[in-house]
């Protein structure tokens, strides 16, 4: 009732406020193949999805009804894998529309070729009813049962305009569903991918697409979660210094573009304390680091002040005012590349350095 009644809401809502399908002449802006994996020929990218860490279940045997009362939040009954690989880390969405005349099982097995040919390992395949569960409907659709599809690309995930290319991709109803899992090979990193093949079938508002098979290449590149979280304790802090005269710090959190002090930053200070109660003898430059957006001087001034705050904030909790040094260094002493993201966040930090 919940899908019949989904699809006559669509099916009154003007045309007008949506953009119909068309077929693509270049890939989606901003978009790439997967690492490790190529595209078949004559393929467009029509959605893209790339993010530095986030999680993703892939089924690696059928999918079963997992309760008789358990309902997905479009009111599907949950189906479920007794096997399955919970993967966390740089997770990529890459969704294809195939050149006419392509079928799902020849597409698949030319992905399943790639990954044979550069040594990778398949771990599951299946399609069709041997999936399991939902095999026909579209990804936000509801009533139903779950199926592969709310696995691959959930329907948390869809937000593109309704009917667009990227739309009708993943939000159509299909016939002939193909799926496999693989681990790659060639990386240092452990990456695993999942590809799911079917033909489109939906001639209104998505007929250019209708009968045309859609790739979805899933990866999923492991990697340790951005500690953001990052308190150093009192103990460790002492024997870093005795070691190396020096200790970074990434658990002392400022405001965006302020030398204002963020709560979070309380468990870091309160072990810094702790050092200087400890040892009476200590005196400490506190000195602060920033990555290389914004001007120089205009850094250096900002660093200097959030040092200037962490001091402030350690004398107040009774340490004495001559143990302590702020000095600024902006982006004068970077401890990686700022070409990145992750190169950045690493020349973002305090040091305490031994006097």
């Amino acid at each position: 009732m919940f899908r019949r009644s989904l699809c006559v809401l669509l099916a009154i809502v003007p045309a007008l406020a949506f953009a119909d399908a068309k077929i693509p002449t270049q890939d989606l802006k901003g978009s790439a193949d997967p690492a490790g994996l190529g595209r078949y020929e004559g393929a467009f990218i029509v959605e893209y999805q790339k993010g530095a860490y986030d999680e993703v279940t892939l089924p690696l045997s059928v999918l079963e009804e997992a309760k008789p009362e358990q309902r997905d939040t479009m009111n599907n009954a949950v189906h479920a894998p007794k096997q399955k690989l919970d993967l966390e880390g740089k997770l990529t969405r890459t969704v294809y529309l195939l050149p006419e005349g392509r079928t799902p099982l020849e597409v698949l097995r030319n992905y399943q070729q790639m990954v044979t040919d550069k040594g990778g390992e398949l771990l599951y395949e299946c399609k069709a009813e041997a999936c399991g569960g939902d095999i026909d409907s579209h990804a936000g659709h509801g009533g139903g049962r779950t199926g592969i599809l709310n696995y691959v690309f959930p329907a948390s995930k869809i937000n593109s305009m309704a009917f667009s290319n990227a739309a009708c991709a993943v939000n159509s109803n299909h016939v002939d569903q193909r799926y496999l899992v693989a681990k790659l090979a060639g990386s240092d990193i452990d990456t695993h991918a999942a590809v799911m093949t079917y033909t489109l079938k939906d001639d209104t508002y998505c007929k250019e697409f209708n009968e045309r098979t859609i790739a979805i290449v899933v990866t999923v590149e492991a990697k340790p979660r951005e500690q953001k979280m990052v308190t150093v304790k009192a103990s460790e802090l002492a024997t870093a210094i005795a070691k190396s005269g020096k200790v970074a710090l990434y658990g002392i959190y400022f405001d965006f573009d302020k030398a204002d002090l963020k709560p979070e930053s309380k468990p870091q200070l309160d072990e810094i304390s702790t050092l200087l109660k400890n040892d009476a003898a200590l005196k400490l430059m506190v000195v602060g680091h920033t990555d290389n957006k914004g001007g120089a001087a205009y850094n250096l001034d900002l660093s200097k002040r959030r040092a200037d705050a962490v001091v402030v904030a350690l004398t107040g909790d009774g340490i004495a005012a001559d143990r302590l040094l702020a000095q600024g260094m902006g982006s004068a002493a970077p401890v990686a590349s700022n070409d990145s993201d992750e190169g950045r966040a690493k020349n973002r930090r305090v040091e305490l350095v031994k006097l």
